[in-house]
């Protein structure tokens, strides 16, 4: 289970590459125009709607990237899948669609459906897609549907699957989401703990995009509580108002920031220059904005356990803001831009405190996420599997020979022939395939071919290393099967 997560974390990488970009373009335009939010001025308007372009649509970022990320060999074809999966999905149980199906006017179907559009949903698609695509991408049809043969019914495939996905959704996702309200509601009660518990589930809740429900119950007013608009409207209770909030602003200033540095340390010494480009924006869009999914989705699947903690120390954060007592609040999220903001609203108490408490926040995450990385030896952002490392020297390997068909030759029958081969595919350097029966592989005869090593991952998994000319290997192989 862990690794299939960390498999998933890998193919976010592609699309986490691109949210510091849109953190630090949303930052600039706010810093420009703090109170209008570009109203006020053409430059900010045009930074925050161009960030915001992405930021808005993580999901379906997710979708392609997992897609792709989890396909045995990175094709186009199941990025298509994976978007087709998203687009039925979440047009399938839009509010719209569901009151159709119930017959009733949209201001009548359940909240949840409002928001089917979110970051589960979205790795849900791209992991039906790739699927789908893993599956399928070599299916042989009739010959009056030869049309739609290989690679071509994958996205056909896919809608059907994303159908039956979304009849599953239809009946549960409305218990989920309206559970985590209930949830909500009944920690009303709890003063400074239900504040942390609130805090914690809703870090925690990200990875599925489920945080929705809860924010729903707190900041606005789906149960009395309204904690967003009652800070800045001056009502509410005083005291309370902004409990909700105000727990966020250690982290996201200072405690995320500091953790990314900690990530940066323990990065393996090639590969921090990759780490810091990744980092040090997440950390920026964070520190001044709030917008904390280019860190946090940097490593929250490659090191769940290590997100776990981080959820727990904002918990943390969120009960001694509300002992102190310290009130902030924010209209978009819990930066510095914010922050300054908000000294002067109605319900405001001890904001400088902020600064001290994050200071000791970041102390904390350093020194925690430090030892939690070399404790588990867990894959944070520069940390990862030496797959590329190995890849690159096998770029520089030299096969004994070029003739490419002879040492097809010798691999297909080192592989137990065409009859045991049941799928084969390459990557930079390996061919990699799938056999029937692995008794039948001889190492020794794909050796006598002049490859310079052969992998076995699994019973059934054979990776043979042929170097930066695979390309040609494979593309004799091929003409063979």
């Amino acid at each position: 289970m862990m690794k299939y997560l960390q498999r998933i974390g890998k193919s976010l990488m592609l699309p986490v590459a691109v949210l510091p970009a849109a953190g630090i373009m949303m930052g600039i335009g706010y810093w420009i125009d703090p109170t209008g939010w570009g109203a006020n001025n053409i430059i900010s308007a045009f930074l925050i709607k161009a960030g915001s372009a992405i930021i808005d649509q993580i999901p379906l970022l997710f979708a392609v990237g997992v897609a792709v990320g989890m396909s045995e060999d990175h094709d186009g074809t199941s990025a298509l899948a994976g978007l087709v999966s998203w687009l039925m999905i979440t047009t399938l149980l839009s509010s719209g669609a569901v009151a159709m199906y119930r017959g009733v006017d949209a201001s009548e179907v359940p909240a949840a459906f409002g928001k089917i559009q979110n970051a589960f949903i979205g790795i849900l698609a791209g992991i039906l897609g790739s699927t789908c695509y893993n599956r399928f991408k070599s299916t042989q049809l009739p010959d009056w549907l030869a049309f739609f043969s290989g690679r071509r019914c994958v996205a056909i495939v896919t809608a059907g699957a994303s159908i039956v996905a979304s009849v599953i959704l239809y009946f549960i996702w409305p218990l989920i989401y309206g559970g985590l309200v209930a949830f909500g509601t009944a920690i009303v009660g709890l003063g400074a703990v239900g504040s942390g518990i609130y805090a914690m589930l809703n870090r925690a809740l990200i990875p599925f995009g489920l945080h929705h429900a809860l924010n729903a119950v707190f900041w606005f007013d789906t149960a009395g509580i309204n904690d967003l608009s009652n800070f800045w409207a001056g009502t509410g209770t005083q005291g309370q108002t902004g409990m909700y909030m105000t727990g966020f602003f250690p982290v996201m200033m200072f405690g995320l920031p500091a953790g990314a540095l900690a990530m940066y340390r323990k990065a393996k010494d090639n590969r921090k220059k990759i780490a810091a480009s990744l980092l040090i924006a997440g950390s920026l869009a964070s520190f001044f904005t709030g917008i904390t999914e280019p860190l946090e989705f940097s490593f929250m699947f490659l090191a769940p356990g290590l997100y776990l903690v981080h959820a727990a120390l904002t918990g943390v954060s969120a009960i001694i803001c509300t002992i102190l007592p310290v009130r902030c609040g924010f209209n978009f999220s819990a930066g510095l831009v914010d922050y300054i903001l908000s000294f002067k609203a109605p319900h405001a108490e001890n904001p400088l405190l902020i600064i001290p408490l994050g200071l000791v926040f970041a102390v904390i995450y350093y020194f925690v996420f430090s030892f939690v990385i070399d404790k588990f030896d867990l894959k944070t952002p520069g940390r990862e599997d030496d797959d590329a490392e190995i890849e690159a020297k096998e770029m520089k390997l030299n096969l004994a020979n070029n003739d490419f068909t002879a040492i097809a030759t010798a691999v297909l029958e080192g592989l137990g022939g065409k009859e045991n081969l049941k799928e084969f595919d390459y990557c930079a350097t390996r061919i990699r395939a799938e056999v029937a029966d692995y008794t039948k592989v001889d190492e020794k005869k794909i050796k006598s071919a002049g490859v310079p090593a052969v992998v076995r991952p699994s019973k059934t998994s054979v990776q043979v290393v042929v170097g930066p000319k695979v390309q040609f290997v494979y593309d004799e192989l091929k003409k063979m099967v």
